[in-house]
């Protein structure tokens, strides 16, 4: 049964659900309250990188995470036919380095679990390592090799995905200030009657069969009006870019400290440095000398290099770093898609799928019950 969705939220996770449903033969509607992607989406550096940043164990996360980027060669193709535009897009595996002889021991044990789950990665030292990367640091000793990740040019990527959705007929409603639930019908039967009703700040309404909020660390402002913890905070991520004309940098390269991207337009990213800054993405002094810091000891050429571009965007963080993902308790009229942290990139295609087919009934994967919007009640 095709339904009329509205999605509150037009950054990545809220595109990657229109387009999703929209292409499904749903009618949707998306509502953003500044402009599309004008948040975190936009400023992020775009690793598609489950097996590097996610380093203990293989959870329910890093599943989610790996089924993501499982989907990511399809997916992006599918967005630049649909919106006849190009991005970058970059099969460019990557490197965790280490400094010392004692951490290639927990390389290796990182690397016997994703094996196990598709990593053809293998840790590199010495000349091979010099090979992919040639201006890494001398007091690198060695990497974990993962050629399974990529990463996207985010900012290219976001516009590409709202062009996508207007062709599909997405109807996207910007620059609201504020939007409000006016009438959920809550504790309803599970069987769908009547209609959630949402209203913008200049009075106009509008009314859907379902409602998936993906207002990333907005969410929280709904949790009087659906009576639900919704502990989403946002974290302030600072990056900063550099000029890369000499290719110093090849591909994408992590530490324990943050990471290093080479991009086509010849820049190299550098991030990202946090704190709590409620909702100010103004960027500091002491934010980007933490990067500054580290980065030059992982490529030596920074030094005394001045990065060109700086910038901060606020990734939406829960208690537990896990996302919310389904339906709310006491009704299957509204579906959670928020508080993706630093991951929102990596699982725009994943979540649209997961939203879809909780929509329309479909089966969902097993570790789904991980991210129930109603866990920490």
């Amino acid at each position: 049964m095709k339904q009329n969705v509205v999605i509150m939220g037009g950054g990545i996770i809220g595109l990657s659900c229109a387009f999703e449903l929209q292409k499904r033969g749903h009618r949707v509607t998306l509502l953003e309250i500044g402009r599309c992607g004008g948040q975190a989406s936009g400023a992020a550096a775009g690793m598609l990188a489950p097996y590097s940043e996610n380093l203990e164990e293989p959870d329910p996360f890093f599943q989610l995470c790996l089924d993501s980027l499982r989907l990511y060669p399809a997916w992006q193709a599918e967005v630049k036919q649909a919106s006849g535009q190009s991005f970058e897009y970059s099969n460019s595996g990557s490197l965790y380095a280490v400094y010392h002889e004692a951490d290639i021991l927990a390389l290796e044990g990182r690397l016997l679990w994703q094996r196990e789950f598709g990593s053809t990665g293998c840790i590199v030292e010495g000349t091979t390592l010099r090979q992919i990367e040639p201006g890494i640091s001398d007091e690198v000793r060695a990497a974990l090799y993962t050629p399974e990740e990529s990463h996207i040019y985010a900012p290219h990527y976001v516009q590409a995905l709202e062009q996508a959705c207007r062709n599909a007929g997405v109807r996207i409603f910007e620059h609201l200030e504020s939007v409000d639930i006016v009438d959920w019908h809550q504790g309803q039967p599970q069987e769908l009657k009547g209609e959630i009703v949402v209203k913008s700040k200049d009075g106009r309404k509008f009314t859907a069969e379902r409602l998936v909020i993906c207002s990333g660390a907005w969410a929280r402002e709904l949790s009087g009006t659906l009576d639900l913890a919704i502990p989403i905070y946002p974290i302030r991520g600072q990056i900063c870019a550099y000029h890369n004309s000499l290719h110093t940098v090849r591909g994408m390269v992590f530490n324990n400290q943050g990471y290093v991207v080479a991009k086509e337009n010849s820049t190299i990213v550098c991030g990202a440095s946090e704190d709590i800054a409620g909702f100010d993405t103004s960027v500091t002094v002491k934010g980007i000398e933490r990067l500054r810091k580290w980065n030059k000891r992982l490529f030596p050429f920074l030094e005394g290099e001045n990065p060109f571009h700086q910038w901060a965007g606020l990734r939406p963080s829960t208690q537990d770093g896990r996302p919310l993902l389904g339906t709310v308790e006491g009704s299957n009229r509204i579906v959670f898609a928020a508080g993706h942290y630093r991951n929102g990139i990596l699982l725009s295609p994943v979540t649209a799928r997961i939203v879809a087919d909780v929509i329309e009934g479909h089966e969902l994967p097993g570790y789904y019950s991980a991210f129930a919007p109603a866990r920490f009640r």
